[in-house]
């Protein structure tokens, strides 16, 4: 599946998926989508480029291994939970913060913390599942 033209494609192809997950990611926060949905989009795009030019130019481009994103981002969502023990709320009670950017209130939530927590776990975990398939496939 190699072909030269997909190897061709396949870089811009991920780049705009992964811009497209990040909007997913940031407009799911209080529509539909979120860092689940982005989080998988994410993935596919590491997947396909990985199916295109093989397993090392993907851990190159991710920099970090995929099992420290997964975890770092599961970090995360816990600490956006336990910040709501800090102000006597129960765990993973949403709290809002709004402050002023640029002339404009920009709204600044523990559960857009949550959303990127998941979005990370969910890049990890399905990118080293692939990862390793395809690493599989080629021995």
């Amino acid at each position: 599946m190699r072909t030269i033209i997909f190897r061709f494609v396949a870089p811009y192809l991920t780049s705009l998926m992964v811009l497209f997950s990040f909007f997913v990611l940031l407009r799911g926060h209080n529509e539909a989508g979120g860092g689940f949905i982005g989080g998988l989009i994410a993935a596919s795009a590491f997947g396909i480029y990985g199916i295109a030019c093989g397993v090392a130019p993907v851990r190159r481009a991710m920099y970090f291994h995929p099992m420290a994103i997964a975890a770092s981002g599961l970090m995360l969502a816990v600490l956006s939970g336990v910040a709501s023990l800090v102000v006597s709320a129960q765990f993973l009670t949403g709290l809002w913060a709004f402050p002023g950017i640029l002339g404009g209130d920009v709204g600044i939530s523990t559960p857009l913390f949550f959303d990127i927590g998941v979005y990370l776990v969910v890049v990890g975990a399905i990118s080293s599942i692939a990862l390793a398939l395809e690493e599989r496939d080629t021995d």
